[in-house]
C-alpha cells in the first residue's frame, strides 16, 4: 500500500471517528441527568473498562469511584450498573414491573431457542405461564419432596466413591458436580446413563463458558427445553456453592469443626444423614448463607431491561436501558456488612436475613418477579450435600498446602466457579451403614 492510499484511508477513518463521536455527544446531550460513569470512547464506549476475566470485581471498583448507580455505554447499549442495596430495591421492588423484562442477548437467542426459556423470556403472558408451571408444578414443595429418594441415592453414591478412592486426595469439584447433575437429571428425565451424563456435563460447561454469564438453556432438541433450563441452572449453581463452602471451611478449621460437630451430634442418634432433620442444622445453614454472600452463583444476576423511561433518585433511566445488578459487590459492601471480606457464618445466627428477596443487601438469587424459581431445590441440594460430606469425613489439604495458601481464583461464566478444582484428602469418620 503506497503512502497516498494509506493517508486517504487514515483520513476516512478519522472522519468516521469524528462523526461517530459527534453523534454520540449529540445523543447524550438530550438525555437528562443520567447516572455518572467513566469517560466513554467514541463508538466502543466503556467496553475497554470491562476487558477483564472477573467483570463483577471490575464493576465494583468502578462503582467505588463513580457511585452505586453508574452509567456505562457498552458499544451501542446504554447500561446501568447497580451496586448498593438501596438502588437494588429501587430496581427489583419499587420499579419491579418496569425492570421485569430481559434485554435481547445473542448468546441467549442461540442457546435457548430465541430466548424462550424462563431465564431469558421477555416479561409478558408467555413468561408468566412459564413461571406458574415452575412454581406450581415442577418446583412445588410436594414435587421437590418426592425426589428425596433420588437425593439420598446420589449422595450415598458420592460417599461410596470417595471412600473407595485409591488416591490420596479426591477431586471434590468433579465428584460433587457429578452427584448434583445425577440428582437433577433423574428428577427431570427419570434417569440417564453415567456416560451420557458425563458428556452432557462437558457440553454444558463449554456452553456456559461461551455464553459468558448467560443461562445454558437448551442444548439438545430431543430433550424438553423447560426441564433443561432447570437442569443447567440448578446443577451448576448448587455444585459450585458446595465447592465454595468446602473451600472456605478448609481454610478456616474453626468453622469446619463447628459445622461437623453440629452435623454429627444430630445424625449420630440414627447413624446416618436424614433429610427430614436438615432444618435443625442452624449453623450449617449459616455456613451456606455466608458462602452465598461471598460467592453468589451468578454475581451479576441476569440482566434486566427498562420497559419504560423512569427516574431513580433523581436520575433519568431511558427506555430500553440494560440494567445489571452486582449482587457480588452488594454482598461485600462494608455499609451493610462488618468485616465483609471475612468468612464468618456467625453473622447469620439469629438473623432475620434470608434469600427470599426481602433483604436487598443479600440477593444471591435476585428479587422481585425475576427471582430464581429453583432456589428452594438448589438450597436443599447444597445443605444435604454438605451434611453428607461433613458427617462421613474429616478433610484436610494435600501435603504441603496450608489453608490460607489455597488458590481461591475464579472463572466467570453462567456461574462463578473455582479456577482450579478443589483437591482434598478425605479421612473416613463414619462409614455407611449396611442396608
Amino acid at each position: 500500500m503506497d503512502s497516498q492510499t494509506f493517508n486517504f484511508l487514515a483520513f476516512i477513518f478519522f472522519l468516521f471517528f469524528i462523526i461517530a463521536a459527534l453523534r454520540i455527544r449529540k445523543k447524550s446531550d438530550v438525555i437528562p441527568n443520567i447516572p455518572p460513569g467513566p469517560w466513554k470512547l467514541p463508538i466502543i464506549g466503556n467496553i475497554p473498562n470491562l476487558v477483564t476475566s472477573t467483570p463483577h470485581r471490575k464493576l465494583r471498583d468502578l462503582a467505588n469511584k463513580y457511585g452505586p448507580l453508574m452509567h456505562l455505554q457498552l458499544g451501542q447499549v446504554s447500561t446501568i450498573v447497580v451496586s448498593s442495596a438501596e438502588y437494588a430495591k429501587e430496581v427489583m421492588n419499587t420499579h419491579d414491573i418496569i425492570f421485569a423484562s430481559r434485554p435481547p442477548v445473542l448468546a441467549a437467542k442461540i442457546i435457548s431457542y430465541d430466548c424462550t426459556n424462563i431465564g431469558f423470556a421477555p416479561y409478558g403472558n408467555y413468561w408468566r405461564q412459564l413461571r406458574k408451571i415452575c412454581t406450581l408444578e415442577l418446583l412445588s414443595t410436594k414435587r421437590v419432596n418426592s425426589f428425596r429418594p433420588i437425593r439420598e441415592e446420589e449422595f450415598t453414591n458420592l460417599v461410596k466413591r470417595i471412600m473407595s478412592s485409591k488416591e490420596g486426595s479426591v477431586n471434590l469439584t468433579e465428584e460433587v458436580l457429578s452427584s448434583i447433575y445425577g440428582i437433577v437429571s433423574q428428577s427431570a428425565f427419570g434417569g440417564t446413563k453415567r456416560g451420557d451424563q458425563e458428556k452432557f456435563i462437558c457440553l454444558v460447561q463449554q456452553a456456559t463458558a461461551v455464553a459468558g454469564g448467560f443461562d445454558a438453556g437448551d442444548l439438545f432438541p430431543s430433550w424438553e427445553w423447560l426441564q433443561l433450563d432447570i437442569f443447567g441452572g440448578g446443577s451448576e449453581t448448587s455444585a459450585h456453592t458446595i465447592d465454595w463452602a468446602m473451600s472456605e471451611m478448609i481454610r478456616d478449621p474453626r468453622v469446619m469443626e463447628k459445622a461437623q460437630a453440629e452435623v454429627r451430634e444430630l445424625f449420630n442418634r440414627i447413624g446416618k444423614v436424614d433429610e427430614t432433620l436438615i432444618n435443625e442444622l442452624k449453623y450449617l445453614k449459616s455456613v451456606v448463607k455466608e458462602t452465598l454472600r461471598l460467592h453468589p452463583p451468578a454475581p451479576l444476576l441476569l440482566p434486566r431491561e427498562c420497559g419504560e423511561a423512569c427516574e431513580i433518585n433523581g436520575y433519568h433511566i431511558p427506555y430500553k436501558t440494560k440494567v445489571i445488578v452486582n449482587a457480588w459487590a452488594i454482598g461485600r459492601d462494608p455499609n451493610y456488612w462488618s468485616d465483609p471480606e471475612k468468612f464468618y457464618p456467625e453473622r447469620f445466627i439469629d438473623s432475620s436475613i434470608d434469600y427470599k428477596g426481602n433483604n436487598f443487601e443479600f440477593i444471591p438469587f435476585g428479587a422481585g418477579r425475576r427471582t430464581c424459581p429453583g432456589s428452594t431445590l438448589g438450597l436443599l441440594n447444597v445443605e444435604l450435600g454438605l451434611a453428607y460430606l461433613l458427617y462421613h469425613f474429616d478433610w484436610k489439604l494435600p501435603s504441603g498446602i496450608k489453608g490460607q495458601d489455597l488458590d481461591m481464583s475464579e472463572v466467570f461464566g453462567v456461574t462463578v466457579r473455582r479456577k482450579k478444582d478443589l483437591q482434598l484428602v478425605p479421612i473416613v469418620f463414619s462409614p455407611l451403614l449396611e442396608t
